[in-house]
């Protein structure tokens, strides 16, 4: 028998809520225990994957800065996954129309 795939589909009420695209930029962010810079793995409307070593935990706030299509934006996020020593997944909190609009053109998601 073969071992479980790590990313085994998920069901529907486990699933994020929009798509993301493979996207790789760098990320400042300040909450929880401090501050660090990440990468992203993917993104989306509604949230992120970074890379990052730092410990944080589901619930945490966050405050996230990143350049994106040439323009700088700051985000309001929530972790919502840990994957200890590998990264988190953030669901973002309240985002402007500027900031969505930046991220839905370099996402082509109009």
């Amino acid at each position: 028998m073969l071992p479980k795939e790590s990313d085994e589909a998920l069901a529907p009420s486990e699933r994020r809520q929009s798509d993301r695209k493979k996207l790789i930029v760098n990320v400042d962010f300040e909450g929880g225990e401090g501050t660090g810079i990440a990468n992203t793995r993917d993104i989306g409307i509604g949230g992120l994957y970074m890379i990052t070593n730092a410990e944080l935990e589901s619930g945490t706030p966050l405050f996230l800065r990143m350049t994106i299509g040439g323009e700088e934006i700051g985000l309001d996020g929530v972790v919502t996954y840990t994957d200890p020593g590998h990264g988190v997944g953030i669901h973002f909190q309240a985002m402007s129309e500027k900031n969505e609009e930046i991220l839905k053109r370099e996402l082509h998601l109009e």
